[in-house]
């Protein structure tokens, strides 16, 4: 293999195999010395300032059913929630009060009218807060143009919908064969989003079942070709009440052995996408915790900049699990927020208090167009 130091200094210049060199490290200092290096490109390029996403997880129902998510249609175990109006409001007025500059607003996903009113509700609710001071990231999955054409006319400008990978087959294997999932169709998603002007954001479940080294270079060049503003990418976390958490759980012969391999992986793809893709913001999400109590420093160490504390009320918080072991669902969202801070300050960034923390990459594409 080619000197590190080589692959990493090509920096945006690298091709597919130095992705797959890199994503392929194992030994403790060749991944320190990566780490070290996308930390460097993140402060050279989007600087060591951390932004909030304060994140809402308003709504649990879901119409999908994929065979990897806790909420997923079929799992009659949840208990099933909605959000009023009045307590989005009043998150969102604490959001602003504690100095986050966004906010997520994060759920289930389904696709009929009343859903859609009450998004484009939240989002003017949130927006008359501070005189339009608070940000809107919207993640609430597939929908039409013309959907998503409203909520950004009231007032989001981000979205995040994650391709969860970009080799379709994989994508087959982590989805029911319903009509209701489709490679394609959330694709074609991603591109609405960008035509009608959102910050577009994506991302991959890593080390998935029947995932390889080749398939995560292929999500990086991905992000690039697609020209991707934000990126929210996390290790797969096993939840046992889905089909494909109970097949992990079964091929897994140490359980340990592989948490500290999707963990690997995970700060890997922050660091090599870092340097791949400097100007773009990097999620560090709560999936590295959930495999590690210091995975989100973890996380910003190897290059990302964005941090997405919870502020969903406490009430509904057990009823949003994604995957299991997820951490701080038993904090109030001051407890979070006192939390991330010292997460933050540990790494030697700052927190960018009331900044809405725009990816420097969506501002360049959009000077050039």
């Amino acid at each position: 293999m080619e000197s590190l130091h080589n692959i990493v200094r090509r920096g945006e210049a690298m091709n597919r195999d130095d992705l797959v060199s890199l994503l392929s490290l194992t030994e403790a200092e060749d991944l320190e010395s990566l780490y070290r290096a996308a930390y460097e490109t993140k402060v050279r390029h989007v600087g060591n300032i951390v932004y909030y996403r304060g994140l809402m997880e308003f709504s649990n129902q879901c119409m999908k059913n994929c065979l990897y998510c806790g909420i997923r249609r079929e799992n009659g175990k949840v208990k099933r929630f909605r959000t009023a109006l009045k307590d989005i409001e009043s998150m969102a007025q604490w959001a602003y009060e504690n100095g986050y500059g966004s906010v997520t607003l994060q759920s289930g996903e389904r696709q009929d009218e009343a859903f859609i009113h009450d998004v484009e509700a939240m989002i003017r609710t949130v927006k008359a807060i501070g005189d339009g001071a608070l940000g809107i990231t919207l993640c609430v999955g597939e929908q039409s143009e013309e959907t998503y054409r409203r909520w950004f006319e009231a007032g989001a400008h981000r979205y995040l919908l994650r391709i969860e990978t970009s080799n379709r087959k994989l994508y087959e294997t982590l989805h029911p064969h319903d009509g209701l999932h489709s490679w394609q169709k959330r694709y074609d998603c991603l591109k609405a989003l960008d035509r009608i002007g959102y910050q577009v954001g994506t991302g991959v479940m890593i080390g998935l079942p029947g995932q390889t080294v080749e398939d995560l270079a292929d999500d990086i060049l991905f992000y690039k070709k697609e020209n991707i503003d934000m990126i929210g990418m996390g290790p797969y976390v096993i939840h046992g009440e889905t089909p494909l958490g109970q097949y992990a759980v079964n091929e897994d012969l140490d359980i340990k052995s592989e948490r500290n391999r999707r963990l690997r992986l995970g700060l890997i793809m922050i660091a090599v996408t870092r340097l791949f893709l400097p100007d773009c913001n990097i999620a560090a999400t709560t999936a590295l915790q959930a495999l590690h109590p210091l995975g989100r420093e973890m996380g910003l160490k190897a290059g990302a900049n964005v941090l997405m504390p919870i502020i969903t009320l406490p009430k509904f918080r057990k009823d949003y699990l994604l995957y299991d072991n997820k951490p701080c669902v038993d904090d109030t969202p001051s407890q979070c927020r006192q939390c991330i801070a010292a997460r933050v300050a540990s790494v030697g960034d700052r927190v960018g208090f009331g900044k809405w923390g725009d990816a420097p990459h969506f501002q360049k594409k959009h000077e050039r167009t």
